[in-house]
Order: C-alpha cells, then structure tokens, then sequence
C-alpha cells in the first residue's frame, strides 16, 4: 500500500513537471522580447563595470540609449577611447573627438592650513560632519574622513594630511567621489591637456573672512583674471574656464599661479596626485 501511494505520487510529480515545462516553454516564446542586435552588440563591447560614469545606471542602460536614441558613443570613462572605437564600428558612426574626463578637487587647505578646526568627536565621516555647525571654519573645505575614498572603486582618490587628493594615473573620471561629497567640491572636469590649472578653493566668503578661516584660501583679488582669460571671479571666487585652457595659454597660467597670494592655484593632471 505504501508503495503504491509513493508510486502515484511520483507519477503525478512527474506528469506536473512535463505540464509545467511545457507551459514555461509555451511562455518563453509568447512573450519574448526581442533585442536589437545591436544593443547586445553594443553592450558586449562595453566594460560591464557599471560605474554610471557615463551617466546612465549602467552600461545595460548606456547600450539601449545609444542604439535607440543616437547617444554619443564616447561617454564610457572606464573603457577610454578604445571602447569608443568598437562600439562606433558596431553603429557606424564616428567616434568624435574623445576628452579625458578626471575628479579635480577643488580646495587644498590641508590641516595645518585650517584655521578655526575645532575637535570633532562624532562619526568619522564627511556626511555626518558636514551636519555639524563649526566643524572647521571654512564651510566650503574639504572635511577629509574619506568619504570619496569608500566610494571609489578604483584607488584612486586618498585623504593625504586631511585633504583628498586624486591619483591621475588610476582615475577614471567615473564620478563616485563627487555625488558622495556633501560639500560638492569634486567636479568631474574634461582635460584638454594632460595637465590644466585650476583654483583649489571653493570659498565664496569676502576676502576678510575668508582668510579668517583659511590660510590658502582664494580671496577673490582679480590677480588671476587680470593676467589670463581663462581665470574669472564669480562670488568672490576665481573660476577656471577648462575648456579655453590650451597649450598656447600655458605661460599666462603659469604666470596666474605665482601672482596669487594665497597661492591657491594649482597644476593638476597626469603623473602627479593633487
């Protein structure tokens, strides 16, 4: 008797598996989506790492958006120019010129530069400092708990004497670091040369105040602008125009650099950690 139940039992277990297959089977093919070719292509030739780096929740998201919306072929940070290659093969089109993208921070106050520091006993980390008021005196700096540091998936950003500083031979422009910074001084910035100046300072206090609380602060003096066109001042802050830099204009900046009295104008890029 026990065994004829165990019998029918497994008879039945088997008859609903068949039916079961049978309907998953019928299923698949009922309702598959087709793919364009294209994207799997597209998404084949990519680096798969999903950094959003491009913009796009990853690079599923990036194949669909090229195919079907005529998105530039260019944007993938991780795969560089030999990955905008393939998949311009792949759609037929031209790569287009390919700018380096990298993290610039913009402050270089380290913690002997930081007047007004106060001990801060909470969480070590830049999100849960910046919610404290009189952290530091500069409201505008680096807090330096390594935020950016977690974020980046590549080594490539350090906190080095409480400053964050970016490793240009590993950075590959992906933009971890800068959504992580609570402070939203990390920009991701295209090179147009392999080094390029920039203002590290995001201080738009007065001049008086500002060195109140900073000892490499800009103090929005004009020194800059007066000497190059690419420097300008904007709420008491000198900006660096990146896309005019180019070689040409090298001497002017570096003219920029020594004029500044705060000496808060920096040459960032390859072969060297700012």
């Amino acid at each position: 008797m026990i065994l004829m139940t165990l019998a029918i039992a497994a008879g039945t277990m088997l008859v609903m598996a068949v039916i079961l297959s049978y309907i998953l089977g019928w299923a698949n093919k009922k309702f598959r989506v087709e793919v364009d070719p294209k994207i799997e292509a597209v998404l084949e030739a990519l680096p798969g790492v999903n950094c959003g780096g491009c913009g796009y929740l990853g690079c599923s998201d990036y194949a669909v958006a090229i195919v079907t919306d005529d998105i530039p072929v260019n944007k993938c940070t991780v795969g560089g120019e030999s990955c905008a290659i393939s998949v311009a093969g792949i759609m037929g089109v031209e790569v287009g010129k390919t700018i380096p993208i990298f993290a610039v921070v913009h402050c270089g106050a380290h913690t002997k530069d930081r007047l007004g520091l106060t001990e801060y006993r909470g969480e070590k980390r830049c999100a849960a400092a910046h919610q404290v008021a009189g952290v530091q005196g500069c409201t505008f700096g680096c807090l330096g708990f390594g935020d950016c540091v977690i974020a980046c998936n590549y080594d490539a950003i350090h906190v080095v004497d409480g400053l964050a500083r970016v490793d240009y031979k590993k950075c590959i422009g992906c933009g971890a670091c800068s959504k992580v910074c609570p402070r939203n001084i990390i920009a991701i910035t295209g090179f147009h040369e392999d080094r390029i100046p920039t203002v590290a300072c995001s201080n738009k206090d007065k001049a008086k105040d500002a060195k109140s609380n900073c000892m490499t602060s800009c103090i929005g003096c004009k020194a800059c602008s007066k000497i190059s066109d690419i420097f300008s001042i904007t709420d008491n802050l000198s900006k660096c125009e990146y896309g005019a830099y180019t070689q040409e204009s090298y001497d002017d900046a570096l003219k920029s650099m020594e004029k500044c009295p705060t000496n808060c104008i920096h040459l960032i890029g390859k072969n060297k950690a700012e």
